[in-house]
């Protein structure tokens, strides 16, 4: 009953919005990751573990965690030489306060297997224009999107040996999607079907995927691991099926990475990550805006979106054990830049261009070995300047972004034996 009330709870926290770092991902998973730039193919700390690899819940024993993360961006855009009189720089800020819970528990079953499940917010994007943006919309009506992923991720474990442990996880996901203040769009000249492009409220989305991994501990002091997420294929956005490419899909795009961990002093341990994420693969976020906008209509399979690229994610932290009660974390994080200089009309509702995260974090052990855990990231500002960005039919010129952000999170979790 206790772990049932904990999970529903964690459910209805998770229907709060969020932004993310890595493209739309989050830039680590589990409070404790966090506090070392992401990483955790190949170190497991809790049972957040199979947000990252599914292999790790096999190494964490019995544990609960749970937490949540306060998350800030500070989104900018503006508009430069544009033959209207719109030249100018316009803030997305009216929301910017989010915060994105965190749950996980893991039994071990035998010495071979363990059962658990994760709950965490995979991404989303969030902007919100108080004043509207007139490229979009000619009346000054707000403007922006609210897009929220949830996952629940049941993972089971096997020990093949001593140094070798396996896991799957069931990507069981959750979206939510609003578009406000897109009108100029919202027409048969632009869209397959304009009723279906904007303030149609939020509209929601389910789908499923796999995610596999492994950890092999090379010897006592070397582990390396190795992840594989399959595409999470979702439902339709239906309210919103002349906005997103083929008839409102919106995919969670398939990702994989390897890691290691070092324990280079009975106290200190490194680890590193490099990621792959292919949101190329989802023709919603991936399709460029020209030629596709004059070509075909938004809501069809070759339908404008947000000219995303594949993206490069690489993570390095340091975990010290200044002693038997406190743990100090330090981490970095950089991801290759998603959005190409020629696509940034449309990313000025979805401006994830910070490519820098310096993170820092902690753990207390409390008395009755419960564990305290916080974490700080700051994405360092950074900016995309357009190049032929705004097609002549809107009148020329160029949409720049800008974006920096910081978070602070919060984690509880005990071990049950």
């Amino acid at each position: 009953m206790k772990l049932q009330k904990l999970l529903i709870a964690a459910l209805a926290i998770a229907s709060t919005n969020a932004f993310a770092t890595d493209g739309y991902f989050a830039h680590g998973y589990g409070v404790k990751s966090q506090g070392m730039g992401g990483v955790g193919i190949a170190l497991p700390q809790d049972a957040l573990a199979a947000a990252t690899n599914p292999a790790g819940m096999g190494l964490i024993g019995d544990r609960i965690d749970f937490g949540a993360t306060w998350f800030r961006p500070i989104r900018e855009s503006e508009i430069v030489g544009n033959g209207g009189p719109i030249n100018d720089v316009y803030k997305a800020n009216d929301t910017k306060n989010f915060i994105i819970p965190e749950f996980g528990y893991n039994k071990v079953i035998n010495d071979q297997l363990t059962l658990g499940v994760s709950v965490y917010g995979n991404g989303g994007m969030n902007t919100d224009y108080k004043n509207g943006i007139p490229l979009f919309n000619p009346t000054g009506k707000r403007t922006g999107v609210d897009l929220m992923q949830l996952f629940i991720a049941p993972t089971a474990t096997w020990k093949i040996n001593s140094a070798n442990t396996v896991g799957v996880t069931v990507n069981l996901a959750y979206q939510r999607f609003e578009a406000k203040g897109l009108q100029n769009f919202a027409n048969a000249m632009y869209s397959s079907s304009p009723n279906n492009v904007t303030d149609n409220g939020h509209d929601s989305s389910y789908g499923a995927g796999l995610k596999f991994g492994w950890i092999g501990q090379l010897n006592d002091q070397i582990s390396v691991g190795a992840t594989y997420q399959t595409k999470t294929y979702m439902s339709k956005f239906d309210k919103y099926k002349g906005l997103f490419a083929e008839d409102g899909d919106f995919d969670v795009p398939a990702n994989y990475g390897i890691g290691i961990a070092i324990k280079a002093t009975p106290a200190l341990t490194l680890a590193a990550d490099v990621e792959r994420i292919e949101y190329s693969d989802v023709k919603s976020i991936n399709n460029p805006l020209l030629p596709n906008f004059g070509l075909a209509q938004l809501g069809t399979n070759g339908g404008a979106g947000f000219g995303w690229r594949d993206v490069t994610v690489t993570k390095i932290g340091a975990s010290y054990a200044y002693s038997d009660c406190l743990t100090l974390r330090a981490g970095y994080n950089h991801t290759t830049q998603p959005i190409p200089k020629s696509e940034t009309l449309f990313n000025m509702i979805a401006p994830g261009v910070v490519q820098d995260h310096l993170t820092l974090g902690a753990t207390w052990t409390l008395s009755d070995k419960s564990e305290l855990s916080l974490s700080y990231m700051h994405a360092f500002e950074n900016s995309v300047n357009g190049t032929a960005s705004i097609p002549s039919t809107f009148g020329g010129g160029n949409a720049n972004l800008k974006m920096y952000e910081d978070s602070i999170g919060l984690a509880y979790g005990w071990k049950l034996q």
